[in-house]
């Protein structure tokens, strides 16, 4: 499966407007996102699809030196779970 990146989103299918599995943030300030959504399809769940655009945003984050808020209810599981993104999350 292929991650697409979109407009403050990563996503996988063919367009962006109608994606099996997507994840949303929002720029709070240069240096700070918000997830505020993760969206996996039924025909996608269990294969750790929301696992990989949690990482991948982690990752954009990485690159630009940016801090991360994880709103959703997911993305907030993802981070406790994880304890390697810590250097990302806004305090």
């Amino acid at each position: 499966m292929e991650i697409k990146r979109g407009k403050n989103t990563y996503y996988i299918g063919e367009h962006a407007e109608s994606p099996a599995a997507e994840i949303h943030f929002v720029p709070a300030t240069p240096a700070l996102i918000i997830i505020d959504y993760t969206y996996v399809s039924e025909s996608l769940r269990g294969q750790k699809v929301g696992e990989q655009l949690v990482k991948q945003v982690v990752d954009y984050a990485r690159e630009g030196q940016i801090k991360i808020v994880p709103h959703c209810p997911f993305a907030k599981t993802q981070f406790a779970a994880h304890a390697e993104y810590r250097d990302v999350l806004a305090t």
